[in-house]
């Protein structure tokens, strides 16, 4: 535990106080200034870019609907947050994840066989 602070210690206590105050508002207000961009909305030819593919693969995907979009009118428009979601969710599993998944549902599976 740190020493008790003396009243004469306690102006340069609070100064250090303030500063490291001053350090965390400015860390919460970049993030701040970070997350809109979470929720750009980006056109077609940024989200490509984004995603790495050519503008006609994404029209072929939206028109399967493989891929999350917004359209007003003629113009399709997509989220990053969304689309950064859309890649995540086409994770594959490892096999020792799989092989998990396996064991465990036997064992469930088992266990239930063998109440009956």
């Amino acid at each position: 535990m740190k020493d008790t602070l003396t009243f004469d210690q306690l102006p340069e206590a609070v100064t250090k106080m303030q500063e490291k105050l001053d350090n965390i508002e400015q860390l919460l207000l970049k993030r701040q200034e970070q997350s809109p961009d979470q929720e750009e909305l980006m056109p077609i030819t940024k989200a490509a870019k984004f995603l790495d593919l050519a503008v006609p693969t994404v029209y072929s995907k939206v028109c399967r609907k493989e891929i999350p979009v917004n359209k007003r009118g003629k113009r399709l428009y997509f989220y990053r947050s969304e689309l950064t979601e859309w890649i995540k969710s086409g994770r594959k599993k490892t096999a020792d994840e799989i092989g998990e998944e396996a064991l465990l549902h036997l064992t469930t599976n088992s266990k239930k066989a063998k109440a009956f």
